[in-house]
């Protein structure tokens, strides 16, 4: 079963997001604190990260980018999620993240995007 790590300080998102997830048959982690992004991957070792850009006093952007640079994690796919930022263009990008969801997602969207990233890993 693939594990799933969904980052983003609203704990209303990570609620629908762990339900919509594990009902299409994933495992899922949640965390709404940044700072305790990289101990998280060390302890949960998820095959794919959901990470909201503004995440209180940790700007997702800056996450993603640790994450990327790491031997590590470099590998492990970030989906990066938001409604005020659209960071679409710096998709594939050096240190960026591998795909953009915007908020309000679509589900079948989001879906769609897991899975494709999951299969690219």
């Amino acid at each position: 079963m693939r594990r799933i790590l969904a980052v983003d300080d609203d704990h209303d998102i990570l609620e629908i997001l762990q339900f919509i997830l594990e009902d299409s048959g994933y495992k899922v982690d949640t965390l709404s604190d940044g700072r305790l992004l990289m101990e998280t991957i060390r302890e949960k070792n998820p095959d794919l990260i959901l990470l909201d850009i503004m995440l209180g006093n940790v700007d997702g952007r800056e996450l993603c980018k640790e994450v990327k640079k790491r031997d590590d994690t470099h590998g492990i796919p970030v989906i990066m999620i938001s409604a005020s930022h659209n960071v679409g263009n710096t998709v594939n990008q050096e240190n960026g993240p591998n795909d953009f969801v915007a908020k309000p997602f679509d589900i079948n969207d989001l879906l769609n995007s897991i899975q494709r990233q999951l299969q690219a890993a």
